[in-house]
């Protein structure tokens, strides 16, 4: 058995103005590296044997501080857990999609969620049958990470993927299960100093509508 805790980078520029990032490459804010900063505090608790992260900056960062709250070193990239493709969209506030992109629209480029699901789960098993009986921090995005609990919990609707949330799973036997969805952590990882809930992660409030 493998221990995965999959964590949500902290918060960027274009989090706040609501605009979707997809493999747009945009670094964290100072909101987003106190996030980091608290959740990997909070992570010290317990003992960790690595810490592993998409290649992008601002989950590359986010792990980064966590490792270095951690005591471990810098982290390992996985290519796997990088965030779904947009396509077109990405850039675009909210707006812009609905006038660019009605409902029903294809959207050029976009990852469907399959596709995710079909690189991001088999990358996290992979990674546990290398890493046999250790505990993981792994940094990825809300489209990853819902792709994850999509195949964990099949059919089962969770709420938003906030910046700096921490989601437990396992791997047993070659399968993916979920321990905690906003595992306890989460809800001390995030506090008032480091930005509203209801602020972060655009998309993945609205990911229903940009399927």
């Amino acid at each position: 058995m493998t221990e995965l805790f999959l964590v949500r980078h902290g918060e960027t520029e274009w989090n706040r103005e609501r605009r979707i990032q997809g493999r747009t490459d945009i670094p964290l804010n100072e909101t987003g590296r106190a996030q980091a900063r608290a959740t990997g505090a909070l992570l010290a608790r317990r003992r960790w044997d690595a810490v592993l992260s998409s290649p992008l900056s601002r989950a590359r960062e986010t792990a980064s501080l966590i490792a270095a709250e951690l005591g471990l070193p810098g982290p390992e990239l996985i290519d796997g857990v990088i965030e779904r493709n947009y396509g077109d969209a990405e850039g675009l506030n909210f707006h812009e999609v609905d006038e660019r992109f009605p409902e029903g629209t294809d959207v050029p480029g976009r990852e469907s969620r399959d596709e995710v699901a079909e690189r991001v789960v088999p990358a996290l098993v992979e990674l546990a049958r290398q890493r046999l009986g250790q505990s993981l921090v792994v940094v990825s995005h809300g489209g990853a990470i819902r792709a994850a609990l999509s195949v964990a919990e099949p059919g089962v609707s969770h709420g938003m993927i906030t910046n700096g949330s921490v989601h437990s799973f396992r791997v047993i036997d070659g399968t993916l299960r979920l321990i905690a969805f906003d595992d306890p952590i989460e809800f001390e990882s995030i506090g008032a100093d480091t930005g509203a809930l209801s602020a972060q992660n655009a998309v993945e409030a609205r990911d229903r509508e940009l399927t």
